[in-house]
């Protein structure tokens, strides 16, 4: 990645302890940004100059933790690197939208952990990578012939998981015809959910 190149971060779903906000402008110090930082007892606002740009990342007092709200656009790649740290190490969720000429690279991350990785040039989108379910195909046949709830309950909940992050990409990334046939799968699957349960 490149400077002249965008990463904007979407959905962010990090939460973490005041030791991590002072680790992370620590960090910022140490790599020489120019920043300050204003607490209140809602938030906690943390002002970064990148070059002529004004950058203010927003944390959210939750009790005694925090969470970062908001999206994010970074064209410095120091600071992008750092925020990818941040997200790793809080085991966060994350939509990492990288832009570079005239192709998208889009990251969905999942406690910490990147499951689906698409590409989008012009108006085609290709999935470079998607993160296979823990549930082998075997196991699936099994639990599909399975009669018994005990056996089929934690499989079908495996399936719903993996069906609604299947319906959260395919939001994200505008594939309409994914969305209808995942949101029809859901239904047959919650179906089958409240059936077993009964």
């Amino acid at each position: 990645m490149s400077k002249s190149h965008e990463v904007e971060y979407c959905n962010l779903e990090l939460r973490f302890d005041r030791r991590l906000i002072r680790n992370f402008i620590k960090t910022l110090i140490q790599e020489g940004y120019s920043l300050y930082w204003n607490e209140s007892e809602q938030q906690f606002i943390v002002s970064i100059r990148t070059g002529r740009k004004l950058v203010k990342l927003r944390f959210q007092r939750i009790g005694e933790r925090y969470k970062i709200v908001g999206n994010y656009s970074f064209k410095d790649e120091k600071l992008a690197e750092l925020m990818e740290k941040m997200i790793g190490d809080t085991r966060g969720h994350a939509v990492v939208k990288r832009f570079k000429d005239r192709q998208i690279l889009i990251e969905n991350i999942m406690f910490g952990e990147i499951i689906r990785m698409v590409e989008i040039s012009g108006v085609e989108h290709k999935v470079l990578f998607q993160k296979e379910p823990v549930v082998t195909v075997e196991e699936m046949m099994q639990a599909f012939r399975s009669r018994r709830p005990e056996e089929r309950i934690p499989v079908l909940r495996l399936e719903l998981d993996y069906e609604l992050s299947t319906l959260y990409d395919a939001l994200q990334t505008g594939d309409h015809e994914q969305v209808e046939a995942s949101k029809e799968k859901l239904k047959g699957l919650r179906h089958e959910m409240l059936l077993l349960e009964m």
